[in-house]
């Protein structure tokens, strides 16, 4: 009877193991990261007699926890590849919204300025078709700058959600190394007893880990595991964990890097931060602010450049040459703000460099990193997007020089350069922050052309004369003013251009038409001959190259036949206030192919710009939506295995409540047994 009540003990035990267990799974049954646990019952050593082995109940040998490693590790890769693609889409969707919003987007600005424009060419006098000419010219420049600076925003949203991921990956580090040495200590672990609900909250902090950052997993003795970058850069090592960290970048200070410490050693880690929220927030930056920061830039610099050129081969209201209507994309502070000495170089640190933009329809929407060697002379200039040196060379002693590349000059000004030392080369990053307006007055657009021809009144010859082209007021060597507008209001001097026959040849001489001074002689005997006209065609008067001569910083053509002894005369345009010429060719850069080698306008390459961010967006969308079907997946394998039930632990409840019952009434039996044993007595 003492076995029996044993036995029926037993089984009380037993099942009250197995019922607690099983409310355990219940009330955990929503619990991130909670697996299921399972009670293993074997049955105790018998009683061996004559007649047999008599049983004697039952025993719990260990309370199994139901997880499958290659699930768990499946649902941290996957989670990894849903927090980076819903970090960048989250930034994605903000930068697109922002570039293609009719109220924030720059397409709207640019189109009403140069309609404007337009306006203001049907009557060039008009002070009120002017004054709105200058304000959508304000509206285009806020829009820039308001452009700009909602990146710089979100650039400083991207490292504010950088240092507080890193402060959440510290405490999860810090959490893993505690549960490692807890688990390690844990009593029965050398029996394989494990201390389940340990193990629970440590994967779970491996998997909220595994969101912020790409981690590999690796067991370890004691039931401890090793965490380390996925390059296998060490973050949890028994119970030790390093901290990660953020500082200044070295080379754009206005950008944040990784480092990681661990035993008073700190590592860069940059480039090893990949996958998860932080590494979705590094892509964002690197494949599409900073991309976008230089389109926005480059379109800026090419407006402001192609705008200003114009608008200074033209007259204002006031007889004057037009001059700056942007500002100066070549400004000396602008030029030497596009470079970035790196915080690494090594002193004396005395290196001096400037930007010079050249030519605004061949710039590139880019950023370089400048990078000497040797003996501190030799550089490699390489394109940060690709990683392609894309120019190298020797610097000439003494350094003063040019590196010359498509639309820009890195101009050497002085200063020493040590073998490491970096130059972050930035020529359109911020020029959309530094565009300005520098006319302010409605007389000083300069909407007229300042030159104007005629034919003499004596002419009886068939010949033509258009109205002129401006190239450049400007000597582009010493960008100085030419000699011929160096007077305010006239041409210095006004020009006569008198045809003659010279041996069968018609040529024209030039001659001061104010003193009637011969300037220059046709000459159809010379070698090449010297102002000849060809009849039939157009007959340019003037060299184009400012490094001839002979340039005047305008040209005209004379078609038809001329007679010997016609005239044409070309003057400064005096009281030219109605002309428009000039403002029809401001009007017409609003559709003028001025970006990309002469394949885009203005609009265009905005356009392109909101395209390709709208590309990444959509792109980044569907690999949210397919990384967040892969989670599911995962968590769905590993939910069948480790997640509870209810429905089949509401079974086992009855299963092992039966079960219970059972064996009290085992021991009733005996009992019962046991006092009629006793009554026998009596």
């Amino acid at each position: 009877m003492a076995g029996l009540l044993g036995i029926g003990l037993s089984g009380i035990l037993s099942h009250q193991t197995a019922l607690n267990t099983t409310g355990n799974n219940i009330t955990n049954a929503n619990t991130d990261g909670y697996s299921r646990q399972e009670v293993l019952f074997e049955t105790q050593e018998g009683q061996r007699t004559g007649a047999g082995t008599i049983g004697s109940g039952v025993n719990v040998t260990n309370i199994r926890r139901l997880a499958n490693e290659f699930l768990v590790q499946q649902v941290r890769e996957d989670s990894t590849l849903y927090g980076e693609q819903q970090a960048l889409n989250a930034e994605l969707s903000r930068l697109d919204n922002l570039l293609g919003g009719e109220a924030t987007g720059l397409s709207d600005a640019l189109n009403n300025f140069f309609a404007a424009l337009q306006n203001a060419a049907e009557d060039p006098t008009s002070l009120p078709q002017r004054q709105l000419v200058l304000s959508e010219a304000e509206q285009v420049v806020n829009r820039f700058q308001s452009l700009h600076q909602e990146f710089i925003q979100q650039r400083e949203s991207i490292k504010t959600q950088m240092q507080q991921g890193v402060k959440d990956a510290n405490a999860l580090l810090k959490t893993i190394a505690e549960l490692n040495l807890a688990i390690s200590e844990s009593p029965g672990l050398a029996q394989g007893k494990m201390p389940n609900e340990l193990l629970d909250q440590r994967d779970e902090a491996l998997r909220q880990l595994s969101e912020l950052v790409s981690i590999k997993v690796s067991e370890a003795e004691g039931s401890q595991v090793n965490v380390a970058l996925s390059n296998g850069l060490s973050l949890v090592v028994g119970n030790n964990a390093a901290a990660f960290g953020t500082t200044e970048n070295a080379e754009d200070p206005t950008r944040l890097s990784f480092t990681l410490s661990n035993g008073g050693r700190t590592l860069n880690i940059d480039e090893q931060i990949v996958g998860g929220k932080l590494g979705g927030l590094r892509r964002f930056d690197q494949e599409a602010l900073k991309p976008a920061a230089d389109e926005l830039g480059r379109i800026a610099i090419a407006l402001s450049a192609s705008v200003n050129q114009q608008h200074e081969i033209g007259m204002d209201l006031e007889g004057d040459l037009g001059g700056l209507f942007f500002q100066d994309v070549n400004d000396l502070t602008l030029q030497r703000s596009r470079v970035i000495a790196s915080a690494s170089n090594q002193p004396p640190q005395t290196g001096r460099l400037a930007v010079e933009i050249t030519d605004s329809s061949v710039l590139a929407a880019s950023s370089y990193s400048l990078q000497f060697s040797g003996d501190g002379r030799n550089f490699e200039l390489i394109d940060q997007m690709s990683g392609k040196i894309v120019n190298q060379g020797r610097l000439p002693d003494p350094v003063q020089s040019e590196i010359s590349m498509p639309g820009f000059n890195i101009r050497i000004e002085g200063g020493d350069f040590n073998p490491g030392d970096k130059y972050l080369i930035q020529p359109t990053r911020n020029a959309a922050q530094n565009i300005g307006m520098v006319v302010n007055r409605e007389e000083d657009l300069a909407f007229a052309s300042p030159i104007r021809a005629a034919a003499g009144d004596q002419n009886i010859g068939g010949g033509q004369i258009d109205q002129g082209t401006m190239l450049n007021v400007r000597n582009p060597f010493t960008n100085s003013v030419l000699p011929e507008f160096a007077q305010q209001g006239q041409l210095s001097p006004p020009l006569e251009v008198r045809f003659r026959d010279d041996g069968g040849t018609l040529v024209y001489d030039l001659y001061d038409a104010s003193s009637g001074t011969l300037l220059e002689a046709g000459d159809a005997s010379a070698a090449p001959p010297v102002n000849t006209f060809t009849s039939g065609v157009s007959n340019a008067l003037f060299p184009e190259d400012p490094a001839d001569p002979g340039y005047r910083g305008f040209q005209f053509e004379i078609s038809g036949q001329p007679a010997p002894g016609d005239s044409f005369t070309i003057d400064f345009n005096r009281n030219g206030v109605s002309d428009n010429r000039n403002v029809e060719f401001l009007a017409a850069l609003g559709t003028a192919n001025t970006l990309n080698n002469g394949s885009q306008s203005f609009s265009e390459g905005y356009a392109g710009l909101v395209e390709e961010i709208g590309v990444q967006t959509r792109q980044s969308q569907l690999d949210k939506e397919a990384g967040k079907t892969l989670l599911e997946q995962s968590t769905n394998q590993r939910e069948s295995v480790s997640g509870v039930n209810l429905d089949e632990e509401a079974g086992k409840l009855i299963q092992y409540q039966a079960a219970y019952n059972a064996s009290a009434q085992v021991m009733s039996v005996a009992q019962d047994l046991f006092n009629t044993l006793l009554q026998s007595f009596r």
